[in-house]
């Protein structure tokens, strides 16, 4: 009945279930039955299970109701054989809370609420004499013997009393069922008269029982087939099949309906990372030592600990610019690591795409790498989780390259997880990378699927969406949130007002915002030196997810035991890897880093520019006479104190790898003074960000912070050889073949003339450290700015 609150889900409980009937939000009613020989009830539970427990004797009738307007139904029970009335007021074993004396020997209890106050009372139907008697109280002061409010003949010899909200107008009006032919007979009204409607369902024999299975307010009718213990459900008062029917019981038992107590929330734990870029072996000095997937999986298990419903995602860039010792096997160690450490969902960066569509896909499903095979000399399985791609269509098809989303069950709740990369990807990965595919806009691909998972009982939606964005109180310990901006806060407030967590990535910063225009947005720095816990609950009434607590955690090492079968990974990896990552390739006077001056130049970018000229400036190699080298392909410093067995001062093959880790090819090419100038000015039109070039020896020029972009380069000032460079004069300058695409929207590049193809980046460096050793930092004095704020 409309009124009996009673939380539930109808499901079947038993293996011969005939059909499946879905899952019915908290609002709705359940079933239950008594069984009469035993006094005992059982009561169906949102899982399926039954709750059991005796109340009453053998041979009474029971209902439910809902006696104190708590929203909550509670048993009760008629006595035939004196006309007591026993109530509880809790779904147990136990005696009566309430007992009172209504009716005679022999009447059948009708529950309701017939006069609209929200309380549900007792009434009988006298079979003897086909009358109602309807009480809308419990009795005199709560207890003793109470006299009818009216009473009023209805049905026939042998009908069976039935109460329900027919109509929705939120009162319950009184109806029989009539065995011998399978009719229900409603009135409208409490009084006596022919039927309202009468409606055939069920069949001879069958025990009735009415209830809100759908949740719109209205009650409508269920039958119990006592030989087969078959619950047949109708949703619309009307003649017809049942619309759900289930085995539930055994015959002979009797059907009752009601709301039960709400089940407390799903208790709901997200464990996310971002930015890890295969660092499995990595350690870092922050947060006093942290990183390295063994650790990672021995915290991410302690965090787990306990319980029982529990995700591990991952925001992008899982793999791509890793060091050696994952990037020597195309990133297979990653994959295989995140399998073990119980990784269950990784949204697609822009970083998956480095080796291409054919590659990324090799990922998640396995095999051999076309190339160089099992190079570990074991199989490769892919990914045991699953991979998503929103935004990233094969563009001769228009379907997506890994779903748009996954969904998860927890507890009977649904979870939606959507997955996707910036829309900008193609304009920072090599084309080869993304050859093929579209980018779509990232708000309009999550919010075009929602209203479909909504139609399917979806409320529950999280987004893992590689794009970067800045908390004016992030950083520290990564749980200041303040005022959230950039690209990923420009999607936040766009994606549709349903979605309820955002992990973000990218630009690897570090912050916990619990409100951004209604959802909780978080970030956990990069390489693994940290992951994000996300506390929440799921209404199993409503399918909400709530965000209760967020801890950016960093992945500790001290007072941490690894875990073993991902330390016996590294090893493995780490000996197969050693005679190359251990070479001694030069040296350093002191730390090289990407630490940028106010005019935007590095030591270590003056150095990796250097390198990439030496490689190309004779004739044989290109003539080069300047080199750019873009800042997002330089990846850590160069440091001076040792980071395994070499002497201090040392560089190794794998920490050259891990500064120039995408083995781009140098390519030399012309291009006209002109030229040269609006590739300055590309450093600020286009970008999300200033992105300044970092140049070779003798390329020197000035930018005015105070001019607007397009306009901040003084052609004069440009210079090689302290010769300043002519609009109409061709020159040969070098870049790695991401800018010579046109990557980081440095578009003049594709226009380059008389192209010649170089070595890899990383062994231009590793032969100018070899020739220049011990290798001073740059000097830093090659961008000059004027008019700084």
């Amino acid at each position: 009945m409309k009124y009996l609150r009673l939380v539930g889900v109808l499901i079947a409980v038993m293996a011969m279930t005939v059909s499946a009937v879905p899952a019915l939000a908290g609002t709705n009613d359940d079933v239950g039955l008594f069984d009469p020989g035993q006094g005992r009830w059982h009561l169906m539970e949102v899982d399926g299970s039954t709750t059991s427990f005796y109340f009453g004797d053998p041979g009474d009738s029971p209902f439910m109701g809902d006696w104190d307007g708590n929203g909550i139904d509670t048993p009760g029970l008629f006595r035939m054989s004196d006309g007591f009335v026993y109530l509880r007021n809790t779904n147990t074993q136990g005696i009566a809370d309430t007992t009172f004396f209504f009716g005679n020997p022999g009447d059948m209890p009708v529950v309701g609420d017939f006069n609209g106050n929200g309380f549900d009372t007792v009434s009988v139907y006298r079979p003897s004499n086909q009358t109602f008697y309807i009480i809308n109280e419990l009795g005199v002061d709560g207890g003793g013997l109470g006299a009818a409010d009216f009473d009023f003949v209805f049905g026939l010899d042998g009908d069976m009393p039935i109460a329900g909200d027919w109509n929705g107008d939120g009162t319950d009006t009184i109806g029989v069922f009539r065995p011998s032919t399978g009719e229900t007979l409603q009135r409208n009204t409490n009084s006596a008269g022919p039927a309202d409607t009468t409606l055939l369902f069920g069949d001879a024999g069958d025990a009735p029982f009415y209830g809100d299975w759908d949740g719109h307010g209205t009650d409508t009718p269920g039958v119990f087939r006592s030989p087969e213990a078959k619950m047949y459900l109708r949703n619309e008062n009307t003649t017809g099949g049942a619309d759900e029917s289930f085995f539930f019981g055994t015959g002979g038992w009797t059907p009752l309906a009601g709301r039960r107590a709400p089940l407390p929330p799903i208790q709901f734990q997200i464990l996310s990372i971002n930015d890890f870029h295969g660092n499995i072996a990595t350690t870092s000095g922050a947060f006093g030592g942290v990183g390295r997937a063994d650790y990672l999986a021995a915290n991410v298990a302690a965090a787990e600990a306990g319980l029982a419903n529990s995700v591990v995602v991952s925001a992008g860039d899982l793999i791509g610019a890793s060091p050696l010792i994952s990037a020597l096997f195309h990133d297979e160690p990653t994959i295989e690591a995140m399998n073990l450490i119980g990784l269950d969902i990784n949204g697609v960066g822009n970083h998956e795409f480095d080796e291409g569509a054919k590659e990324l896909i090799r990922m998640q499903e396995g095999g051999p790498h076309p190339v160089d095979g099992d190079i570990d000399g074991d199989p490769f399985n892919g990914a045991e989780f699953e991979f998503l791609a929103a935004n990233v269509e094969v563009t001769a098809t228009g379907k997506t390259i890994f779903p748009a989303y996954t969904i998860k069950e927890y507890e009977g709740v649904k979870v939606a997880f959507f997955g996707m990369t910036l829309e900008g990807t193609p304009s920072i990965v090599t084309p080869a990378g993304v050859a093929g595919l579209t980018f779509n806009d990232e708000v309009d691909s999550v919010n075009a699927l929602i209203p479909g998972l909504q139609a399917q009982g979806i409320e529950a939606f999280v987004v893992l969406m590689h794009q970067g964005g800045f908390a004016s109180e992030g950083g520290g310990d990564g749980d200041g949130c303040g005022t959230l901006s950039g690209p990923l806060y420009d999607i936040v407030v766009g994606l549709d007002e349903a979605v309820d967590v955002v992990i973000g990535g990218h630009n690897n910063q570090r912050f916990a915002c619990m409100d951004v225009e209604g959802k909780a947005v978080t970030m956990a720095y990069h390489s693994g030196r940290m992951f994000t816990d996300i506390d929440a609950t799921l209404d199993r009434d409503t399918g909400e997810l709530t965000v209760s607590a967020i801890d950016n955690v960093p992945n500790a090492q001290d007072g941490v035991t690894p875990d073993a079968s991902v330390t016996a990974l590294i090893d493995k990896y780490d000996k197969l890897s050693a005679p190359l990552a251990n070479q001694i390739v030069g040296s350093v006077t002191v730390d090289l880093t990407e630490d940028e001056t106010l005019a935007g130049e590095s030591a270590l970018g003056d150095v990796i520019a250097d390198a990439q000229l030496a490689s190309t400036s004779s004739a044989a190699t290109g003539n080069a006479v300047a080199a750019f080298m873009n800042p997002g392909g330089i990846r850590a410093d160069l440091m001076f104190a040792p980071s395994g067995t070499e002497a201090p001062g040392e560089v190794t093959y794998a920490e050259a790898f891990t500064t120039q880790p995408f083995g781009n090819s140098l390519v030399t090419m012309t291009l006209t003074g002109t030229q040269i100038d609006t590739l300055l000015e590309q450093q600020w039109v286009g970008q999300t960000g200033r992105r300044i070039l970092q140049v070779s020896d003798g390329f020197t020029y000035t930018w005015d912070a105070a001019m607007a972009d397009g306009s901040k380069i003084d052609a004069s000032t440009i210079m090689i050889g302290g010769v300043m460079v002519e609009p109409g004069t061709g020159y040969r300058i070098t870049v790695n073949s991401f800018l010579a695409s046109g990557g980081d929207n440095f578009t003049v590049l594709v226009d380059g003339t008389d192209r010649l193809g170089g070595e890899i980046d990383l062994d231009a460096l590793v032969t100018y450290f070899g020739d220049n050793s011990p290798v001073p930092p740059g000097p830093q004095d090659r961008i000059t700015v004027v008019n700084l704020p």
